[in-house]
């Protein structure tokens, strides 16, 4: 008979969603026919959309032999070299700056050297972390940058904090999230850049597919002509952008994302005829090859600020906060050079 008492981060939850990562080697049959059969809580059969309470004691009628080939075992991850800066940190939400190159979730390339993996090591020295008490609960991010965007990312550092901020991301309202970028040309006005976006999981290119009036579908290409192949998914998407100190060659802007879909300042900025400087997918190699003075071979993107109004708790602690991280060093030196020079 084994008996788990149920934490903070692991409560909330429906029970057969605990037992299904608790028992993360069980078939979901056999997840299920324990709890039919051989599961409690509080000493009574519940169903299976039970919500899980602070202190509830689940026991569970199996032997330690049975348990130890179904269930997940407590791992401590890997020790891994903090690239990380940490730019915010409460009790309940760490936010950090992440260098350029490095993953924020594993792929099939790279799985223990992330972002995520870094940031659970730090929260372990710390101790406020234990995967093996708290088995169905990681700190994670809440949104992502990719590989080669260096900048802010925010953790949430416990369950109810984490359902918090990824609800606050999706309604868009109370966290607002700015980049620093350079794009090619003379940007010298504000940009709003709408248009759903449609991503090929063949390629990992994202294109224009449906734009608003005025803006251009893709670089290139006219509204209409975009060929979508079939099942594909488009989602609206819209940036705001606005220079910060225009140039000939390119601009240094801030770009504010109103949604948050894959590649979206890269693609919208473009389709407006102004790619990134340094972007090898969709950028302008005339651009690209002027970047590779300065060891640029990626896009020149920096998520740099965070804005966040009223919050509720547990999160009270950033309310009207602003959180900021200064981009990497060859950004100065470009502005310098290409903008002023």
């Amino acid at each position: 008979m084994i008996k788990i008492v149920i934490g903070e981060n692991e409560a909330g939850q429906r029970v057969d969603r605990f037992l299904r990562k608790y028992l993360g080697g069980a078939p979901l049959s056999m997840v299920y026919r324990i709890l039919r059969k051989d599961l409690k809580v509080n000493g009574r059969r519940v169903h299976e959309d039970a919500q899980l309470a602070p202190g509830d004691e689940i026991t569970l009628y199996l032997t330690e032999e049975q348990l130890g080939k179904i269930a997940r075992s407590p791992k401590k991850k890997p020790a891994a070299r903090r690239q990380f800066r940490i730019a915010y940190e409460d009790d309940q939400v760490l936010i950090v700056n992440k260098p350029k190159g490095l993953l924020v979730h594993g792929d099939a390339r790279e799985k223990s050297n992330t972002l995520a993996n870094q940031v659970c090591g730090y929260l372990q020295e710390k101790g406020e972390y234990d995967p093996a008490r708290e088995r169905t609960f990681a700190p994670a991010p809440v949104n992502r940058i990719d590989r080669n965007t260096s900048g802010l990312v925010i953790f949430g550092k416990t369950a109810e904090a984490l359902r918090q901020l990824t609800k606050l991301i999706r309604e868009r309202d109370r966290i607002r999230k700015f980049y620093l970028a350079i794009a090619a040309g003379t940007i010298d006005s504000e940009l709003v850049l709408t248009g759903a976006l449609s991503k090929d999981k063949e390629t990992n290119r994202v294109r224009i597919v449906e734009a608003a009036e005025g803006h251009a579908a893709a670089a290139g290409q006219a509204e209409g002509q975009v060929d979508i192949k079939p099942g594909a998914t488009t989602q609206p998407a819209e940036t705001h952008v606005r220079p910060v100190r225009p140039g000939r060659r390119v601009s240094l802007i801030e770009a504010e994302l109103i949604t948050g879909r894959t590649h979206q300042i890269r693609v919208h900025l473009a389709g407006a005829g102004h790619p990134l400087a340094g972007d090898p997918k969709y950028g302008d190699p005339k651009v690209n090859e002027d970047c590779r003075r300065y060891g640029v071979s990626s896009q020149l993107l920096h998520a740099y600020r965070l804005e966040f109004g009223e919050l509720d708790q547990p999160l009270d602690k950033l309310s009207g906060k602003t959180v900021e991280a200064k981009p990497p060093k060859v950004f100065e030196q470009i502005e310098k050079e290409l903008i002023n020079g």
